[in-house]
Parts: structure tokens; C-alpha cells; sequence
């Protein structure tokens, strides 16, 4: 029998060798990876055209839009949409997006959300799931009844999508802590389902500049829509005033068919996912109405009323002004390609987001336009008159002129698609 000297030595002298042979495939791996890049380098690719270059290798290029190969992969039929493609995706997955709320309209919204490829994704919920959540809030499992929403919430979008980021908010969102949170998010989606979390939520968007995606769903009726993106109306720019709580219904009290959140849910996620990767046109200043039981969906304009009737004018009045030949200095409040695509004489085109770093030129304008005339006091004979495409943020931007030392600014009711109805048919609209 050996000795437990002999023992020991051999188990050192098997261990050396062991560790000699890893050592030496490890070395080996090194060398392979090495003649791998080498090889990578020298081999021609081949461009769009069929030719060859001498350029990097095929996952040098793919990683310089931001996507690695398993993002490509995984991405794919995104990425074939023409519409959408490497550059809205690459987009959305640097964008970070906070859902409040994991109920009806956040479970879907946060699903499509984690899916889509979303870098960073928060959650933010101070409930517990519950059995009667089951029928609408399919982000939810039995196995989670009398847990957070927010872990469940979680753990069900890592199961979707690995490769993103999931923030858990287990909290009530509050006064105390909502600028907080929200402004660590690009953009911000309500699933919440009482009136003063609206009210907070939009009010925190306002002053942070985060672009909110609203839903809600009651019964068999559904809404959505998207405040204070790009200079658009916010939730309070409708309703200023919060109603009376005895006058708020929830799902809670009246019920609510599970699908139709579902439904809502799912159209906040793709209006995030737009905002995120910059493609199409968002719900700004339009609200999407669904009835489910007739199967009727409508999308309605806005119809905001935040100016007094004497910094108001119409469509047919300026319309007689401009045939009188009265002085005049008419601003388009429109993004510049919504301008190009049709507008009035002589408008000057400045966005509403651009508007208040661009008052010396209306103060120009309106100097030139006085001496032009041959007039002596602008502020009183030169008109000035704000246009945008319905309406709305036209008195937003009367609003931003009259606090900034142009009380004389009014807003052309309708805007252009007014002009269209009231003064010349043949105008494009759009």
C-alpha cells in the first residue's frame, strides 16, 4: 500500500500536469482567436453592389449602428421594415421608458414594451396582485397572487427579453417622489386609473420636457392619446380644473371588459415605441376613442380653449383684414415640414418648440412691416396673428407671445385646416 507521502505526490504531480495542459490550450485558444482576427482583416468583403473592400468584418460593421449580432437576430423583423429599419431600432433600444402602473394598461404596454427592445424599462406600482386582476392584467400568473405587481411585472419582462434593463419603483408614485423618478426616463406612460395621479403625472411632465402617453379604459370604452410632446397641448391644457371625486369612475366600481385595456394598453406601447424611435406620427393633439361594442375606432382633434375670446380670431375675419390691406405679421407655429407641405402668403414659419428664442425676429418683422407701411406705432396698427394646423398650438404660442411683451398676438381659430372650411376649399389639408 502507498504511503500518504507517495498519495500526496502523485495528486501534486497529476495537478502540474493538468494545469501545464490547460495552460497550453489556453495558448492555444489565444493563437486561434489571433490568426481568427487576422483572417477577418484580410478577407474581402463585399459591398451592396457585389464589389470587394478591404474594410472590417461583417460584426465590425454591424456593432457600429449600436446592434450586436444577437440584437439583429432577435430584432429582425423590425429591422425589415423599411419604415423602420437599423436606425429606429438602434433608437429604441438607447431610449428608457417608465410605465406607471402594472395593471390593465400597463401589462400589456410593459409586455410590448420589454419585446420591442426598449434599453431601459421601469416599473413603477405599489400594489399587489390579486385574483380578480386575472382577467385583464395578463402580465400576471396565479403564481404571483398576493405579491408586488411590480416584482411580477418584472420578472415576467425579463422572461420576454433578457438583454434590457428592468427598473423595479415599488412605491406609490407621489408629490414627493415623482420628479425624482420620472426624470430618469425619456419618456413617460400613464396606466394609472384615478384622475389626481393624471393631474400629477402630467404636471411633472410639463416640467421635466418628458413626452406622456395617456390611456384609460372603462367598461367597454377605451381612450388614448399623447400630451406635451414637441410643444402639444397637456393633460390640464383640456382639463384645467380636476373634477369633483365623486364624479371619477374606476374600473374598481363600474367594471371593465378585460380585453379592451388590453387593447389600449397595447396602442400605448407603440405610441412610446414611435416617440422612442422617431418614426411616424404620434397622438399629439388628437385623441383615439374606442367603442368595443360596436367595434368603432376615431381619432378626434383636440379641441383646446385656453385664450379668452379677445386674443381670439377667426379664420373669415383675418381673411378681411388681409383683403383691406391691414399691416399684419402672421406666424406659422408648425414643425418645418409640416410647412413646406402647404401654407399661407407670407407666413413666417417658427415651430412652437423654437418660438421663445426666436422673439427678435417677430420684433423685427413687425418693425419692418410698420415702416413698410409707413406706420409709427407697430404695437397698434401691425397685427400679430399665430396659425398652426387645428388650432391648438397656436393658443399656446399666443400664450408664450403674450407673457414675453406681445400682448397684442392673437390666434387664428382652426388654423389652417379652418381656413380650409372658411375662406378657400381648394387650400391643401392634410
Amino acid at each position: 500500500m502507498e504511503s500518504n507521502g507517495d498519495d500526496t505526490a502523485r495528486i501534486l504531480a497529476e495537478l502540474e500536469s493538468l494545469k501545464s495542459a490547460k495552460t497550453d490550450i489556453d495558448n492555444r485558444i489565444r493563437a486561434l482567436e489571433a490568426q481568427l482576427r487576422d483572417l477577418n482583416l484580410q478577407k474581402p468583403a463585399v459591398s451592396n453592389n457585389g464589389s470587394c473592400y478591404s474594410g472590417g468584418s461583417a460584426v465590425d460593421s454591424a456593432l457600429a449602428h449600436g446592434l450586436s449580432p444577437d440584437m439583429i437576430y432577435r430584432y429582425s423583423r423590425h429591422l425589415l421594415l423599411s419604415s423602420f429599419g437599423v436606425q429606429a431600432q438602434s433608437k429604441l433600444v438607447k431610449s428608457s421608458i417608465l410605465v406607471v402602473g402594472a395593471g390593465g394598461l400597463g401589462a400589456p404596454a410593459l409586455m410590448y414594451l420589454a419585446a420591442s427592445g426598449v434599453g431601459r424599462l421601469g416599473i413603477v406600482d405599489h400594489d399587489v396582485v390579486e385574483l380578480n386582476n386575472m382577467h385583464r392584467q395578463v402580465i400576471h400568473t396565479e403564481a404571483f397572487i398576493g405579491q408586488p405587481k411590480v416584482k411580477s411585472a418584472a420578472a415576467a419582462c425579463r422572461s420576454i427579453n433578457s438583454s434590457i434593463q428592468v427598473a423595479e419603483h415599488q412605491e406609490a408614485l407621489r408629490t414627493s417622489n415623482a420628479i425624482d423618478i420620472m426624470s430618469q426616463y425619456d419618456i413617460i406612460v400613464d396606466a394609472t386609473d384615478n384622475a389626481p395621479s393624471r393631474y400629477m403625472i402630467s404636471d411633472c411632465c410639463v416640467v421635466l420636457g418628458k413626452p406622456l402617453v395617456s390611456g384609460a379604459a372603462l367598461g367597454l370604452e377605451g381612450q388614448l392619446t399623447v400630451y406635451n410632446y414637441n410643444g402639444g397641448p397637456c393633460y390640464r391644457c383640456l382639463f384645467p380644473t380636476p373634477p369633483p371625486a365623486t364624479a371619477c369612475q374606476r374600473c374598481s366600481d363600474n367594471g371593465v371588459l378585460g380585453v379592451v385595456p388590453g387593447i389600449v394598453g397595447c396602442l400605448q406601447a407603440l405610441e412610446a415605441i414611435k416617440i422612442a424611435s422617431d418614426v411616424g406620427e404620434p397622438l399629439s393633439g388628437r385623441m383615439l376613442l374606442l367603442d368595443a361594442l360596436s367595434a368603432r375606432v376615431r381619432i378626434a382633434p383636440l379641441k383646446l380653449n385656453l385664450l379668452p375670446n379677445d386674443s381670439r380670431i377667426s379664420c373669415s375675419e383675418f381673411n378681411e383684414k388681409v383683403t383691406k390691406g391691414e399691416p399684419f405679421v402672421l406666424i406659422d407655429v408648425r414643425p418645418v415640414h409640416h410647412f413646406k407641405i402647404v401654407s399661407l402668403p407670407n407666413a413666417m414659419n417658427i415651430p412652437l418648440p423654437s418660438l421663445e428664442g426666436r422673439l427678435p425676429e417677430i420684433s423685427s418683422a413687425l418693425k419692418e412691416e410698420d415702416h413698410c407701411r409707413g406706420n409709427k406705432n407697430p404695437e397698434s396698427t401691425v397685427g400679430l396673428y399665430v396659425m398652426c394646423r387645428r388650432g391648438n398650438d397656436s393658443q399656446r404660442a399666443v400664450q408664450l407671445l403674450q407673457r414675453m411683451g406681445f400682448p397684442f398676438a392673437k390666434d387664428i381659430v382652426g388654423g389652417l385646416e379652418g381656413w380650409a372650411r372658411e375662406v378657400d376649399a381648394n387650400l391643401p389639408t392634410y
